[in-house]
């Protein structure tokens, strides 16, 4: 099981906010949806998805896009077509490729239209004068 091919087909990012407007907790929601699964032959299936960065009232990033999924096709686009579903490791895979290359985007565009990156910030903690280092990085 492998994904072959992998392309982008539409980019949408928009910010319903003005510049300068001061939002708090906001509120980024990922989804990645499969749209739908075609046998291309028994070995690959065309699978079209659309992955979503939902920034509570202040703005969308929508991705779509599709990618050639290797594996037995047949019962892919079989199970899909009759219930909606895919079995669990292939779904686990396609939303996993999903994710990795449609995040790094939409941190690209979330920068374009002046939205927060769709990706946790870490935390930058300073500590005082006195304060027992720690084992982990260190930031100065």
């Amino acid at each position: 099981m492998a994904i072959k091919q992998f392309e982008l087909t539409s980019i949408d990012g928009k910010r319903f906010s003005k510049t300068g407007e001061k939002h708090r907790n906001i509120r980024i929601d990922h989804n990645s949806t499969v749209t739908l699964i075609v046998e291309l032959n028994d070995r690959e299936a065309s699978v079209d998805f659309r992955f979503t960065a939902t920034y509570s009232g202040l703005g969308v990033i929508k991705i779509e896009g599709n990618m050639v999924y290797v594996g037995d096709a047949a019962a892919l686009a079989k199970k899909w077509s009759a219930e909606g579903k895919m079995p669990d490791n292939v779904a686990s895979e396609i939303h996993t490729t999903i994710m990795n290359n449609c995040i790094p985007e939409a941190v690209m565009i979330a920068r374009d239209v002046r939205l927060p990156p769709p990706i946790p910030m870490p935390k930058v903690s300073i500590k005082g004068k006195g304060a027992k280092p720690s084992s982990g990085m260190e930031v100065a």
